[in-house]
Parts: C-alpha cells; structure tokens; sequence
C-alpha cells in the first residue's frame, strides 16, 4: 500500500511540475505528423488517398502556426510523400523536445459512419475503436523488418493501462486539446464523434500532450468529396488552429500574439480570405434527411453583402424566405445543443437578437419539429 501512495504521488508531482513548468516557459515546440506516407496510402476514398489528405491539412496547419506565432518551432515529420516508420515519427518530437504532437490521419469504415473524432492515448472502449487502432497501426508491416521492431511492444488492455498511467502526466492536456478540437469542428458543422482513446503505438511512444486526429471517413462518398477539396482542407487546418490557439492561451494563461500590427492585419486578411474561399466553394458534407441547426443574426428586404460592416467580421451565409434575406452563422448538424451554445455567444456578443433556426434537405423547417427529428 505505502508502494502504491508513493507511485500516485510521483506521479501527481510530476504533473504538476510538468504543468508548471509548460505554464512557466510556453509552448516552444510543436512537431505535426501527417500520416501514412510515400508506400504506404493509408485508407482511401474512390479517388482520394488517406496520404494525401493527411499531408495537405498538416502543411495548411503548420503554416497558421507559424505566420501568428514566429517563435514556435514547427517541426514536420513529412513534408512531401515519402515513408515515415512510426517508431521515427514518434521519435521526431521526443528528440525536438515537443510541447505538443499532433497526428492527422483520415478514417475508414462502413459507409454509414461519418464525422470526425481525436484520440488519446488509452484503452479503446469498442471494437470499432480497437479497430481503428489496428488499421493505423499496421503500417509497421511496410517497413523494412516487417514491424519486427514493435515484436515486444505489449498492447494488451493491462499494458495499455499502464502505460496510460505513466503517461498520466500528459493525459489532462492531451484531452484538454483534443476536447478543443472537436469543439471546433463542432463549430464547423462537422459531426463530433467526439474524444476517444485507443492504442496507437505512434501515440504510445510520445513523451509529451499527443492526439490522433481522424479528420472524416474517406468511405463515405460524400466526406471524401469534402476532404478532397483544398479549400475545405484549409477549413479544417484553421478548426485545429484555433483549438491550438484556445489550448496555448489556457496553458499559458496569456496571449503570446504577434505584436506587429501589420503581420496581425496581413495574417487575419489571409484568414479572412480562406473563410470567403470556403463559404463561395465549400461542398455541403450533410448525410440525406439530417436536420442542420444554424443561428440567424440578421433578416432584411434587400439584398446585405456578406463582408457588410453589419456583420462584423463574422462569415454569414445567405438564404431567401417569405421576401426577405435572411443571414445565418454555423451550421450543426444534428446538434441543437450546439447551436444553442453557438446562439448564447452570439447574443453575449455582436447579435444580442440571435435565434436558432432549422434546415432539412435545404428547406427550413419548425425547429420544435427539427429538435425531435434530431433526437432519434
């Protein structure tokens, strides 16, 4: 028993001293895994490679990054199409001294699963997220000895535990990221599978906050179709940006921004510009008969331009009802409570009049109906 409170303690201090030390010195280091890689394509769509996919939002990623914060370091495990084992990925932040890993992979599986979800580190809770661990952690058969290296890694339940528990030093800003991420998606109008664990060996080697982001299912015809396109690629780089943002503020308890008001104009311009491209491009990723929540801010007989200084910055979006325009923010799909939540900042903040309406099949219908649709 006095073994056990004196293993619990260690750990506890560890934390906490890890927690104050990041506090202390700021988020230095951030190394960004695009999975898969050159051999290996990971899971496809019909025309789109897991790879490529991985690749294109990891770049996007690391370049908000680093034009709103120059003194990160932003390490890449891959920048082109060439083979990483996954023992170097990890290897590549423990030996830059990360402060944060982020793995971007794309999902596979029946064609009725949809969404996106972020892993930690753990023991999965279903088979459907076990087996999601054993797809990405297969490709260790495509290296050179065959995954013989990884012969005496223990992924066992009991093993898996355990080491959670030596990792439990990270665990709480691990989840606290991946909890961002997912919100920002949320955000986004994707569908939140949530926070997850399961046994990724490339998270299993990490010393230091790690998440596996599976960014949406290259199986369903109509995702793939979304996570083909560059502009929505971008869409979800800038949504694990600003969870990136919301999580460095919150560790560090301050806002380390740039301090040049004209990098800050140029960088929030290029923002700016990605949102329109996104709004005027993006491809509609709503499965047939889901009721999409949104949040009207503004109705008027003429026609309002979307970059009017009525909206304040904020990217609306247009619909046409009973002879009036009427301008709508986020789109939550299947979500109410998340359109409410969307709904209570808005009225907090620029649209004290902000209500939630409700679509389906691009029709707006009664949102008592819409909640109940939603339900089942």
């Amino acid at each position: 028993m006095r073994t056990l409170i004196l293993i619990i303690s260690v750990i506890y201090l560890s934390g906490f001293v890890y927690a104050q030390n990041l506090s202390e010195l700021g988020i230095k280091t951030i190394v960004i895994d695009a999975g898969h890689g050159g051999k290996d394509p990971g899971c496809h769509g019909k025309n789109t490679h897991e790879k490529d996919v991985c690749l294109s939002i990891a770049l996007k990623l690391g370049a908000y990054i680093e034009k709103k914060y120059p003194k990160i370091k932003v390490v890449y495990t891959r920048k082109k199409d060439v083979f990483i084992e996954l023992k170097e990925r990890a290897a590549i932040a423990n030996k830059n001294k990360a402060d944060l890993f982020i793995c971007i992979h794309a999902n596979a599986g029946p064609t009725s699963a949809y969404g996106a979800e972020t892993y930690v580190l753990g023991l999965h809770r279903t088979e459907a997220q076990k087996q999601i661990a054993e797809r990405e952690n297969s490709t260790i058969y495509l290296e050179e000895d065959g995954g013989e290296k990884y012969k005496d890694f223990d992924m066992s339940p009991d093993a898996l535990i355990a080491r959670s528990i030596q990792l439990s030093v990270f665990l709480d800003q691990s989840i606290s990221f991946a909890s961002k991420v997912q919100s920002q998606f949320k955000t986004l109008g994707r569908f939140d599978r949530g926070v997850k664990q399961a046994g990724f060996l490339v998270l299993y080697q990490t010393t230091m906050p790690s998440v596996l982001i599976e960014t949406g299912f290259l199986s369903r015809p109509d995702e793939e179709k979304f996570l083909k396109d560059s502009t929505n690629q971008a869409k979800m780089a800038n949504s694990i940006f600003k969870a990136f943002q919301q999580y460095k503020n919150e560790i560090e308890g301050v806002n380390h921004m740039v301090e040049d008001a004209d990098a800050i104009k140029k960088i929030n311009e290029e923002e700016k510009k990605v949102q329109e491209e996104v709004k005027k491009e993006e491809l509609k990723n709503i499965p047939p008969d889901a009721v999409v929540f949104k949040v009207q801010v503004e109705a008027s007989k003429t026609k309002i331009k979307t970059d009017d200084k009525v909206f304040k910055g904020h990217p609306v979006a247009e619909y046409e009802q009973d002879g009036l325009y009427k301008y709508t923010l986020g789109e939550f799909v299947n979500d109410y409570d998340a359109a409410r939540t969307k709904m209570k900042e808005l009225k907090d903040s620029d649209f004290p009049l902000a209500f939630v309406v409700a679509f389906q099949n691009g029709n707006r219908i009664n949102l008592e109906k819409a909640i109940k649709l939603a339900e089942k």
